[in-house]
């Protein structure tokens, strides 16, 4: 079980490694590494010089500042085409160091329209969908819900609602962002509260499933607590960590 991979190949391929399925919960793609701002997609583009002008600045939760800096380097390139390439670079690597089989769902930096294209038949993509994997039933929901960073894949409240309510009752509830609960939410790095579901939340204490299984918060203030019945686990965030998180019954 991996989450927010963020363009570690070198240790996902090695992730599956005596497992009966992997399963990744999103964010395969690297726009900007917060340890290292030498890597990503932004640095290759406009150098690390701007990369950590763009994370001080985010990390200050001065957004405004951070789209005026973005527009100004912007200024005069093709953005679509360009990120698109970058992305597909990264896609072909990750999406073949993938092992067979791979159950996986859309963080909220990737973009799904790709998807189709570099998953191959070992690699099952699930939203708002489930699958058996070992005799248990998984619910998987992907993306990240409307924030001012504006990433690739934030949907509206009532669209990712909408796909927690039609995984409905199962074993494990895979996820890309965690429960709206303050403990699972908050970067101690980042130092500020990620969003969120608070559908999702209702689900667990609704349904109340085995387990939910979540990423997105790279350092929460708590990987790991029971809500009810149900034992919610942050598997992220394997870009620094390359150490999968494993679900034994």
């Amino acid at each position: 079980m991996v989450s927010d991979v963020h363009g570690n190949t070198k240790d996902l391929a090695r992730a599956g490694e005596g497992a009966d399925a992997l399963v990744c919960l999103g964010d395969l793609v690297l726009f900007l590494d917060y340890a290292d701002h030498s890597r990503g997609i932004f640095p290759d583009l406009f150098g690390e010089e701007n990369a950590d002008r763009l994370v001080e600045l985010r990390t200050a939760r001065r957004f405004d500042e951070a789209r005026e800096l973005g527009a100004r380097l912007w200024a005069g390139i093709d953005r679509g085409p360009a990120i698109e390439s970058a992305v597909r670079k990264q896609y072909a690597e990750m999406f073949a160091a993938f092992p067979t089989p791979t159950y996986a769902t859309y963080g909220n930096v990737d973009m799904p329209t790709l998807w189709a294209e570099y998953a191959g038949p070992g690699t099952t993509v699930l939203d708002g969908a489930r699958a058996e994997i070992g005799g248990r039933v998984f619910g998987f929901v992907g993306g990240g819900l409307r924030t001012p960073m504006r990433t690739p894949y934030e949907i509206s409240d009532e669209e990712y609602a909408a796909k927690i309510e039609a995984v409905g009752e199962v074993d494990v509830l895979c996820t890309h962002i965690p429960p709206d609960v303050p403990e699972l939410v908050y970067d101690t790095v980042a130092r500020r509260f990620e969003r969120g579901s608070r559908a999702l939340l209702a689900a667990i204490h609704k349904t109340r499933p085995r387990y939910a299984l979540f990423g997105h918060v790279h350092q929460p203030l708590t990987r790991r607590m029971r809500i009810g019945a149900t034992e919610c686990v942050n598997v992220g965030h394997f870009a620094s960590s390359g150490r999968p998180w494993a679900l034994e019954w």
